[in-house]
């Protein structure tokens, strides 16, 4: 796919996801090349999420670890993963008939659009601040619109209510389920084991 070709199919996203979501399924990708398109857009991720935090170093007590790339691209794949199966199985709990491949995909595509918005935002920034944050604020609301219209077509609701319902319950079970398995393991919320 061309530059060009890329940013048309990108702000087709925005305006037709639904469009989108279903081309990108006609392609019928195998499952190497589904790992090899998650994988790759996760490393990609993970090192422009690390040269932004480079280019605008903060305070933060977690810098070693977001400043880590393979810190955060072994969080951003597992967290990935877990997106998908949690929208999956909430999904056909309440009907839908998505599979765990056809999840993946659009969340995959996802993680593109991400790059893009990291790019522009690594130009952005250090012109305008509040130039930068608009954009992610903006790019926060679509990405959530996209998400709605992907669950849609992935799990064949006919309703997008239905769809931000699997994604609300979706997100929720995964940010209960972490929190579960953080306190079994006694991370605190600073990050430290609350026996040591």
């Amino acid at each position: 796919m061309t530059p060009a070709g890329f940013l048309n199919l990108a702000w087709q996203t925005v305006v037709a996801p639904q469009d989108v979501a279903r081309l990108l399924l006609s392609l019928r990708l195998t499952h190497e090349a589904l790992l090899l398109a998650f994988a790759t857009v996760v490393v990609l991720n993970a090192l422009l999420f690390s040269l932004s935090v480079q280019m605008s170093p903060t305070a933060s007590p977690l810098q070693p670890i977001l400043g880590s790339p393979v810190i955060f691209m072994l969080s951003l794949g597992g967290s990935l993963a877990i997106v998908a199966l949690a929208i999956t199985w909430t999904g056909r709990a309440l009907g839908g008939a998505g599979r765990i491949e056809t999840v993946g995909l659009l969340l995959i595509w996802l993680q593109a659009l991400r790059m893009l918005v990291q790019v522009a935002m690594l130009v952005l920034i250090p012109l305008s601040p509040q130039l930068g944050a608009f954009l992610a604020f903006a790019a926060a609301i679509a990405g959530v619109w996209i998400l709605v219209n992907f669950i849609e077509v992935a799990h064949e609701f006919g309703s997008l209510f239905k769809s931000a319902l699997v994604l609300l319950l979706g997100v929720t079970g995964m940010a209960l389920g972490v929190s579960i398995i953080f306190s079994l393991i006694g991370v605190t919320t600073t990050g430290l084991a609350g026996y040591v």
